[in-house]
């Protein structure tokens, strides 16, 4: 263009008008291209989604205990394919559930890895269970669960290993372990307990004897087995018109065991006596029979003189004679006498109490029955006098009694010494306090000597020489000590050996008992069972009291080394040890010493320690009290020791002993059965 030719003209704006176009076509075109991209997108997206989880998810296999098991998923898209589902990686939450079991639920994660396997395990459900036991009525505990009782008894347990205790008077208990099938399932356990008895058969000739077993009556005749508990055991047989036989035996559980046949002998006639009032003694010949009402035998085609006699009452006899086989029955009436009875008491003001009743003041004279009468005189501040009174007829009886104060009669009574009934003496001993054990650096040490402090409170007598063959018998008349490389241990006046720690403390209650004591031990069916601390009975001394005893000495807190001073050896014919003597039967002997025995010597030989107890040391070792155990070296008042274990302490050296070890008063020893130098000694509580 030639612009020059504008030169001077305005340019003017023209009006913009833009091409017309049709709203309505546009409209068309637009909807009809994309109704058919959506149409397309939408049917193919599913599509794609699907094989893009089919690329991307996991193949997991759930593999469950117990199978079958139905098992839900939830947390995301899952398929399943025949046992196996497809799942895409990441956190779900699986529910387990099947009959009999817990439902089980938990997280799982699913990882990368193409095919995976998930095991899941349910829990049983409890089960039923019904113990049913033989004998019934045995007591039943499942172990960590509160399932006990008699039974038969049914419990609801868990699934799986459980072990059951079962036990009951007479029988061996048992433990069983058993598998609770659980799932709500009932099933039966079975035990059946084994009999802790031997069936001992006892031949006799008559048959028909009443078998006893430690006194009890067992309801069998011979020659019918009788149940005998295993253990030390003394069976009898009894046959009215015979004397009675026994033995006593050691059985095991299951045993069965026949005798040798025991010939009965024949009571050769059979006397039975009585008496108005009764608890008269009675004599034949002179020889006490017992208290009426009493039986005895007697010798046929013999004259007898039968004797009956009570205090305060007239006294009768008759003469007799028997045929052979034949019985007699006497019944005496006795007659009561009288005597007179003068006391005089200090204070004068004191009470007077006869056969616990009230009779004023203690002072004139009484007429009484001649029969023991208990009599009492007392006073507040001052110790009650007690005595058993028997007046004699025809005769006036003076009694004179000056109370003591409290703290005179308790003097008093310090200075007693008992005697039992079997005439065996024991010394009473005033506590005090005894330094147990020995040092580290002592020759002859052993570990289980620990250094410790023990006192004794508690006054207390201790025999003043050991149990004997003669006395033990009279408790367990078979009872045998035996010998040793050929030499007699069995010696009447011998200490008793070969005794079992728990048959030491029978005895000690079976005289406890014979002296009218509250016994020491608790016994049941032969077994000790514990002890009763307020009892005054017989029982073997406690370790601190044997310790203090043997090793304290007056002015001093050193404990002797041993029972004769420091060092070896001995002086010469202080004690029996295992000597030159013996030194052909034992193994090692205490060289240079000589005591004249080469075992056992009788009780009482050797001169008595400063306290007055003799063969403390020596002779046989002595069974203690106490449970065997290693101490804690702590300060220990009045011990007795554990309450329960296998073990019991043994103290002081014997016959067989002769090495430095064995001959310290520190030496402690344990056992459980007899030995041929282990016998032991009576003690008892003083108050």
């Amino acid at each position: 263009m030639d612009v020059s030719a504008l030169d001077g003209e305005p340019i003017q704006a023209a009006r913009f008008a833009p091409t017309g176009v049709k709203r309505q076509r546009r409209w068309a075109f637009l909807t009809a291209r994309r109704a058919a991209t959506l149409g397309a997108v939408g049917v193919a997206l599913p599509i794609v989604w699907f094989l893009w989880f089919l690329f991307t998810a996991k193949s997991v296999r759930f593999e469950t205990d117990p199978t079958p098991a139905e098992v839900a998923v939830d947390g995301g898209f899952s398929l399943r394919v025949a046992d196996t589902r497809l799942l895409r990686a990441g956190r779900y939450r699986v529910r387990a559930t099947a009959p009999g079991h817990h439902a089980l639920e938990q997280r799982i994660t699913i990882g990368a890895a193409g095919n995976q396997t998930l095991a899941l395990k349910l829990t049983r459900l409890p089960g039923l269970v019904t113990f049913a036991v033989t004998p019934a009525a045995a007591r039943v505990e499942v172990w960590g669960h509160d399932a006990r009782g008699a039974a038969p008894l049914t419990a609801r347990l868990p699934a799986g290993r459980q072990v059951v205790s079962v036990e009951t008077p007479r029988y061996q208990p048992k433990t069983v372990e058993f598998e609770v099938e659980g799932m709500e399932r009932e099933q039966t356990v079975t035990v059946a307990l084994a009999p802790n008895w031997a069936d001992v058969a006892i031949p006799t000739t008559p048959p028909g004897a009443e078998v006893f077993v430690d006194d009890e009556p067992t309801g069998v005749r011979t020659p019918a087995p009788a149940p005998v508990l295993a253990g030390e055991r003394r069976v009898a047989v009894r046959l009215t018109g015979h004397k009675t036989w026994q033995d006593i035996l050691r059985v095991r559980a299951g045993e069965q065991r026949t005798l040798p046949p025991v010939a009965l002998e024949r009571a050769d006639g059979l006397v039975r006596v009585d008496s108005t009032p009764r608890g008269a003694g009675v004599t034949l010949a002179g020889a006490y029979m017992g208290e009426t009402p009493v039986e005895f035998s007697a010798r046929p085609d013999e004259r007898h003189r039968l004797r009956v006699f009570k205090v305060g009452h007239s006294p009768r006899a008759a003469r007799f004679e028997l045929r052979p086989g034949q019985g007699r029955d006497f019944n005496f009436t006795l007659t009561r006498l009288h005597g007179e009875l003068a006391i005089v008491a200090q204070p004068e003001d004191a009470e007077l109490l006869l056969d616990g009743k009230g009779r004023g003041v203690a002072g004139g004279t009484l007429t009484l029955p001649a029969v023991p009468h208990e009599l009492e005189i007392r006073k507040p501040g001052y110790a009650s006098y007690r005595k058993t009174v028997t007046v004699q007829p025809g005769f006036t009886q003076e009694l004179k009694v000056r109370l003591l104060t409290v703290a005179e009669a308790r003097l008093a009574a310090l200075k007693q010494v008992r005697t039992t009934g079997q005439g065996q003496e024991l010394v009473l001993l005033e506590p005090g306090t005894v330094r147990m054990g020995a040092s580290r650096r002592a020759p002859g040490r052993r570990a289980n000597e620990v250094l410790r402090t023990a006192k004794v409170t508690r006054l207390f007598y201790l025999g003043r020489r050991e149990v004997t063959n003669a006395e033990f018998r009279a408790f367990a008349a078979q009872h045998a000590s035996g010998s040793f490389q050929n030499f007699d241990l069995n010696g009447g006046e011998q200490p008793v050996v070969n005794v079992a720690w728990r048959d030491a403390a029978r005895y000690c209650n079976w005289l406890s008992k014979q002296d009218g004591l509250a016994p020491f031990y608790k016994e049941t069916e032969g077994r000790i069972t514990g002890v009763n601390l307020a009892a005054l009975g017989y029982r073997l001394p406690t370790e601190a009291e044997w310790a203090w005893t043997a090793r304290s000495q007056p002015g001093t807190d050193l404990p002797r080394r041993f029972a004769w001073g420091d060092s070896l050896p001995p002086p010469d014919r202080f004690g029996n040890y295992a000597d030159q003597s013996a030194a052909h039967v034992v193994g090692r002997i205490v060289f240079g010493y000589n005591d004249n025995h080469i075992v056992s010597a009788p009780v009482g030989t050797f001169a008595p320690n400063d306290k007055g107890v003799q063969d403390l040391d020596g002779n046989v070792a002595e069974w203690i009290h106490d449970v065997y155990a290693i101490p804690d070296g702590g300060e220990t008042t009045d011990p007795l020791g554990p309450d329960d274990g296998q073990y019991h302490v043994i103290r002081g050296a014997s016959w067989m002993r002769g090495t430095v070890a064995d001959l310290r008063l520190s030496y402690r020893d344990y056992g459980a059965d007899g030995r041929p130098d282990v016998g032991f000694r009576l003690a008892r509580f003083a108050e």
